[in-house]
């Protein structure tokens, strides 16, 4: 039996492909009123297509202004905020003692300060004694990475590592006002960022073993799923949690 989120009102970042564009699609499928944010607008347009229930808006999250407005904009459009799920997110390959300031800054930036800024924004809405409903849920996007070492991608590991615990900060200090805060650890899932996988010149390529699943790929419809049950109300006491979805990598 599948949730229902009829009459919810969702934001989903990172919507333009993987696991973004699979998350929009099966809450809008299950009922709810979607809006997506990200950088990439023809890949939102292919995320829309003819969909009931999902409309797009152009976010940079690394942006306070870009942010306010996806937030504000759904909020005044769907007259109500229910859900965020904080999706957006970079990877970068490369040797540490290699890696640019300006691309370690841009992991940070979008992954750890984007995930914030959204959920500032979205706490504002949701701690709001007017508001038409009750409490809220946050989703923010963690990784096996945020587990276990991963070479090759420090500034990745990091801005992981830090939503981990911003995500349980979040949730003990709002679980009080109704709102879960919950992250989920995707692991190998099929998706872009994965697609670009590259080994950094004289790699040892035998690290990419440590973060390899015991049961092959995911896939970005089999995390969306998990994602409608941390946001559904059989999840009610579910909060400050990380579900790991990797296929036993970190088991």
């Amino acid at each position: 039996m599948h949730p229902s989120f009829t009459d919810r009102s969702v934001i989903v970042t990172g919507g333009g492909s993987g696991i973004g564009r699979a998350t929009a699609r099966r809450f809008a499928e299950l009922g709810a009123q979607v809006r997506i944010g990200d950088v990439d607008d023809d890949g939102m347009a292919e995320t829309v297509g003819d969909r009931a229930g999902v409309s797009a808006v152009h976010c940079n999250v690394a942006d306070e202004a870009s942010v306010a407005s996806l937030v504000d904009g759904a909020v005044a459009d769907h007259g109500d905020l229910d859900i965020v799920v904080n999706l957006a997110g970079v990877l970068t390959f490369e040797n540490s003692h290699q890696v640019a300031l300006a691309d370690w800054q841009r992991v940070i930036d979008i992954n750890l300060t984007g995930t914030f800024l959204v959920c500032r924004a979205a706490l504002a809405h949701l701690v709001d004694p007017g508001r038409a409903g009750t409490g809220g849920v946050i989703i923010n996007t963690a990784s096996t990475a945020a587990h276990i070492g991963q070479a090759w991608s420090t500034a990745y590991c990091a801005s992981k590592g830090a939503i981990l615990s911003m995500t349980r900060a979040l949730a003990v200090e709002y679980a009080g006002r109704g709102i879960r805060v919950n992250s989920i650890s995707p692991g190998a899932i099929v998706t872009p960022i994965m697609a670009a996988f590259a080994f950094p010149e004289g790699a040892d390529q035998s690290l990419l073993a440590r973060t390899m699943p015991v049961e092959g790929t995911g896939t970005p419809e089999e995390v969306a799923a998990a994602i409608t049950y941390l946001a559904g109300d059989e999840a009610r006491y579910v909060m400050g949690a990380d579900l790991r979805i990797d296929g036993a990598t970190t088991a």
